[in-house]
């Protein structure tokens, strides 16, 4: 059964497409992670939850721009995976980061907060 975002109540609707959005996000990260970690110690597993993972997030991008500006989607979805994919390599593989990289994402994380506070609410 298909169902639709847009076709609900905006404040549920709305609650629905960031939801969506959130899944896709996590989805992101955990096949992205997987894929770092099948590249730099071999096995193919982990490409194979890299893909079924991106799908998922994919889907779940998709399913969230029906209530959420594609724009705006896109960059919270973009903007968030970078800045969790930056810990995950922090904290798990031990990626180190110049000053100018830690200032790019302090400059990428500002710029989504800007275009998230400026998505259109209703009441």
């Amino acid at each position: 059964m298909h169902t639709q975002v847009h076709s609900q109540p905006r404040d549920r609707g709305g609650l629905i497409a960031w939801a969506c959005l959130t899944v896709a996000i996590v989805a992101e990260v955990v096949g992205t992670s997987f894929m770092a970690a099948a590249a730099r110690h071999g096995g193919h597993l982990g490409y194979v939850v890299m893909a079924v993972a991106l799908a998922i997030s994919y889907y779940f991008l998709a399913l969230s721009v029906r209530g959420i500006a594609v724009g705006v989607a896109y960059a919270v979805w973009e903007g968030l995976g970078l800045t969790l994919l930056t810990l995950v390599g922090i904290l798990v593989f031990k990626d180190s980061l110049s000053v100018q990289q830690m200032l790019g994402l302090g400059m990428a994380a500002a710029g989504i907060v800007c275009v998230t506070l400026g998505e259109e609410h209703t009441s």
